[in-house]
């Protein structure tokens, strides 16, 4: 929601601001079609030549993150941290058996049904799973810090993949005003090849001309960079589940009381998604 009412506040104070100084809107809105096919069809083509069709798609994607904001909401991260602690409240008081049928099933696990947004997330429960199968299969001899450590690439695999539509961002919020300068002097060669014309035609097409440097930057500066910028700010916010997880499971392993492994996680979490607490001891107890 914000970034279409921040696009539309550019928008309206650049060429409000431009009408209201006494510039002529007409020649410029005009030239924007042409130079925007140019500006957008090279840039277009820098994109599917730089990323595959993986890439791509979680490039369009990520517009959608933009509008929408972060995919996990305060109560998922209450749920997982609530999720991981009774796993790993099961796994200490009954045992690596006692746990094996929810982890390496959670489709059909009665602990994971309490939670169906969280069995949704398929990367998540990929990251509880795939941690808590291998102390299971190794009958709780792991050592912690190799459990840490292994969750710890597990989440900077899955975080490089998440950040790969943020980067293709910025790389175009870079190279969009030089796709803007390319736009600009094919308009200068155009009226280069019309030198015979007079004064006011050539002044025209010239001012057309400037127009893609004009729509570049803005593009760039206005637009793309600033929604790379928020892009990168909703990842890492979605980021925060994963490590609230990772906290639960390394300080249970470490035994620390209860309490404490709560607060270690929930400590950790944004103000936006961090609950308080009582809150959180009272949602683990009503589970």
């Amino acid at each position: 929601m914000y970034a279409g009412l921040g696009i539309v506040i550019l928008l309206v104070m650049v060429f409000g601001g431009f009408a209201i100084t006494g510039g002529a809107l007409g020649p410029v809105m005009e030239a924007i079609p042409h130079e925007m096919l140019i500006i957008l069809g090279a840039a277009a083509g820098a994109l599917v030549t730089g990323n595959n069709l993986h890439g791509i798609k979680s490039f369009f994607g990520g517009f959608g993150k933009v509008i929408k904001g972060p995919k996990h909401s305060k109560q998922d991260h209450i749920d997982a941290i609530i999720l991981s602690t009774k796993l790993m409240k099961l796994l200490r008081a009954e045992g690596p058996v006692a746990l094996e049928s929810h982890v390496t099933e959670p489709q059909n696990s009665a602990l994971f049904a309490e939670f169906p947004r969280l069995l949704a997330n398929k990367p998540l429960t990929a990251l509880i799973c795939d941690t808590l199968t291998l102390i299971v299969v190794s009958s709780g001899t792991l050592e912690v810090h190799a459990v840490e450590e292994v969750m710890d690439n597990a989440m900077k695999t899955h975080f490089r993949e998440m950040h790969e539509p943020q980067h293709a961002l910025s790389s175009l919020a870079d190279a969009l005003p030089a796709l803007g300068i390319v736009a600009a002097v094919l308009g200068v060669v155009k009226t280069m090849g019309s030198i015979d014309k007079p004064p006011a035609v050539l002044g025209g097409m010239i001012g057309s001309a400037l127009v893609g440097t004009f729509m570049g930057v803005l593009l760039a500066y206005g637009i793309v960079s600033p929604m790379a910028g928020r892009l990168k700010q909703v990842i890492e916010a979605d980021e925060q589940i994963f490590h609230a997880v990772k906290q639960v499971v390394i300080a249970s392993l470490h035994g620390w009381p209860q309490p404490l492994v709560v607060e270690s996680a929930r400590s950790g979490l944004g103000h936006d998604f961090r609950p308080g607490l009582s809150e959180l001891l009272d949602a683990l107890r009503g589970r």
